[in-house]
């Protein structure tokens, strides 16, 4: 098979070392690697054929940035990794001609980047997601945190755009804050009403939801969509949090949360790599993107997805590799290191 140009968006994820491995040891073909990061410190600098600093996904220029390094690179298909990639992607996608570009439309990036819309959306479908009030200013935060409950019991809020756990805050009354400061490390996302609306405006700010605090276990769907049905995919749980991010990962068996994620694929009208993360039973994130993948040495999701995109795989045949995942899989991350000498 003809060798291929993949580029990966913000190569300094957590998961990057992992998906770049993937993509390389396909066994069907060479694949070429170029890593695109805001920031230097990347592991895709070390990892990829190629690294080029762009700017944040957020930036006007961020498209125009990655068709560049297309251009220079050869590039035949991107992958972006990062929520903030997503929209400016997305809105410029049928500029990159000849190249197939891994994201869904411009009305699905907002509908799942904006949580207060992605929640009224949920609820009207019939799919459990926690009650919310959108709200900015400290002093609505207060009153939609008593609206749900608080202080008889917890509630949360984030930013209504937000990737991940950034900007996550449990509002919890019995908090022990000399046990945080003493025990515990910096960065606990608990924290008392009182000291929320210290560090908030008193109006004014972004957009903030106000929610019911979900608990449960953590659980996610991931898999490749066509922004119809879900082609192929399986749940697995989130385990073993440290620093925002989970650490161990089983594949489960559950067709009833395959059901679930189905229609949400379908309303939202998400293409190509998706995540919906669940806690308890109710949906708390949409990602139309990659995020981490429990891999098999005979189902190589992230290649797959790339072939898809190219249209080397149909659907169906897609579909047809469902029979092979193994509820037994399971994937424990860790921490490692790379050296290098740097020059001038």
């Amino acid at each position: 098979m003809r060798p291929l140009t993949v580029l990966v968006s913000a190569c300094g994820a957590p998961g990057t070392a992992a998906l770049l491995r993937a993509l390389r040891s396909n066994g069907e073909r060479d694949v070429r690697l170029v890593g695109t990061d805001m920031a230097e410190l990347a592991i895709g600098r070390h990892l990829c054929d190629a690294f080029h600093l762009v700017p944040a996904g957020s930036d006007p220029g961020f498209a125009d940035a990655i068709r560049e390094v297309c251009r220079r690179e050869g590039v035949d298909a991107i992958l972006p990794q990062s929520s903030f990639d997503l929209e400016g992607l997305a809105g410029e996608r049928d500029r990159f001609e000849g190249i197939a570009v891994l994201v869904s439309s411009p009305d699905t990036i907002r509908r799942s980047n904006d949580k207060a819309e992605s929640y009224a959306l949920l609820h009207r479908i019939g799919v459990r997601a926690p009650r919310f009030l959108r709200v900015n200013g400290a002093n609505e935060v207060a009153e939609a945190a008593a609206e749900l409950g608080y202080p008889e019991r917890p509630v949360c809020f984030k930013p209504v755009f937000s990737s991940g756990s950034r900007g996550f805050r449990v509002l919890d009354p019995t908090v022990d804050r000399a046990h945080q400061l003493l025990h515990e490390r910096p960065g606990s996302v608990a924290m008392r009403l009182e000291e929320a609306v210290e560090l908030l405006p008193g109006s004014g700010g972004p957009d903030l939801l106000v929610m019911e605090l979900a608990t449960g276990k953590e659980r996610t769907v991931d898999g490749i969509a066509d922004g119809e049905r879900i082609l192929l995919g399986h749940p697995k749980t989130r385990e073993a949090m440290r620093a925002g991010l989970a650490m161990y990962f089983e594949t489960l068996d559950d067709p009833g949360l395959m059901e679930t994620a189905s229609r949400i694929v379908a309303e939202f009208g998400i293409e190509h790599f998706f995540n919906i993360q669940l806690v308890g039973e109710h949906v708390i994130e949409i990602n139309p993107r990659i995020s981490t993948v429990v891999y098999q040495e005979d189902l190589n999701l992230p290649y797959l997805g790339v072939k898809h995109a190219l249209g080397e795989l149909s659907p169906d045949e897609l579909a047809a590799l469902a029979s092979r995942v193994r509820p037994s899989r399971r994937a424990l991350r860790y921490f490692e290191q790379i050296e290098w000498d740097e020059t001038p």
